[in-house]
C-alpha cells in the first residue's frame, strides 16, 4: 500500500517545479540579488514538490474510472494496485496538511497563499462539479496556471513577486499551455500556441527581459524535451511521449537541480 501511494505522487514530475524555481533564481542571480536564505529556497522547493505529489495523487484518484479504459495509462499507481478510497484520501489530505503546517510555521502567509492557489486551481480543474478538465477551458487552468504559480512561489521566498518580469510570466504560461495541448493530442491548437510562444520568446530576448544564458539554462532543455512530445502528435505517439518524459522528467531534472545548487551555494 505504501509503495503504491508513493508511486502515485510521480516524484520525477517535480521537474516542473524545479524548472520554474530555477527560472526565478536566474533572475535573482543576474540582478545581483544577494540570496541570504538558500535553505528557505530549498525548503520551498521541497514543499511545492510534495504538495504537487499529493495533487497528482488526487488527479489519478479522480480520473481512475477514465484511466482504466486508457491503454496508455495502465502504469498508473492506482490502476496497477487497487487501494481502498479511505487510504488514498487520508494520504492526500495528510500530505497537504503537513505541507501547509510547515509552510505557515516557517515560510509565512504569502508563500502559503501561493500554495493555496495551487490547491484551489487543481480542485477546480479535476474535481466535480466544476471539473474544468472536461471542458474547453482546461488548457487555461492546468499546467499553464500552475507554472505561473510555481514561479511566484520562488519569487515570494526571494522577497519580490515581480522579480521575474511580467512578460516572462506570460511566456511560461503560453509555453506550458502548448505543452498541455501536445500531451492531450491537439496538434492544430498546440501549433498555434507554440507559434505564439515563439513570438513572445523572441520579443522577450529582444527587449532584454531574458538573456541567452537564462534561455539556455532554464528554457532550452524544456524546448528540447518538447520536440519529441510535439512529434508524438503525428507519429509513434507512445515512443515519442516516452522519450519526452525521460528528457524532461529525468535528464533535465538532474540538470536543473545542479544549476540551482550552483546559484544557491557557490
Amino acid at each position: 500500500m505504501i509503495k503504491t501511494l508513493l508511486k502515485s505522487i510521480r516524484i520525477s514530475w517535480a521537474s516542473k517545479t524545479v524548472n520554474m524555481f530555477l527560472l526565478a533564481l536566474t533572475y535573482a542571480y543576474f540582478s545581483g540579488l544577494t540570496i541570504n536564505n538558500p535553505l528557505e529556497i530549498v525548503e520551498g522547493l521541497i514543499l511545492v514538490s510534495v504538495l504537487w505529489g499529493a495533487l497528482y495523487s488526487l488527479n489519478d484518484f479522480t480520473d481512475l474510472k477514465f484511466d482504466i479504459k486508457d491503454p496508455e495509462k495502465q502504469n498508473r499507481a492506482f490502476i496497477q494496485e487497487k487501494l481502498e478510497k479511505k487510504w488514498i484520501i487520508t494520504f492526500i489530505v495528510s500530505l497537504i496538511s503537513i505541507v501547509f503546517l510547515i509552510s505557515l510555521a516557517t515560510l509565512g502567509i504569502d508563500f502559503s497563499i501561493i500554495l493555496a492557489l495551487m490547491v484551489i486551481n487543481q480542485i477546480i480543474y479535476t474535481l466535480p462539479p466544476i471539473r474544468l478538465k472536461d471542458t474547453k477551458l482546461a488548457p487555461f487552468a492546468s499546467t499553464a496556471t500552475n507554472s505561473v504559480l510555481r514561479i511566484a512561489a520562488c519569487c515570494v521566498i526571494l522577497g519580490n513577486l515581480l522579480l521575474v518580469p511580467f512578460n516572462v510570466y506570460i511566456l511560461m504560461y503560453t509555453a506550458s499551455m502548448g505543452t498541455y495541448l501536445m500531451y492531450k493530442g491537439k496538434p492544430k491548437t498546440a501549433s498555434l500556441v507554440g507559434f505564439l510562444t515563439g513570438v513572445i520568446l523572441i520579443y522577450t530576448i529582444y527587449t532584454g527581459e531574458m538573456n541567452l544564458i537564462q534561455l539556455t539554462v532554464a528554457v532550452l532543455p524544456a524546448i528540447i524535451a518538447g520536440i519529441p512530445l510535439y512529434l508524438s502528435l503525428y507519429r509513434d505517439k507512445k515512443r515519442m511521449s516516452h522519450i519526452a518524459d525521460v528528457l524532461y522528467h529525468q535528464v533535465a531534472l538532474i540538470f536543473y537541480l545542479a544549476c540551482i545548487a550552483y546559484i544557491l551555494f557557490f
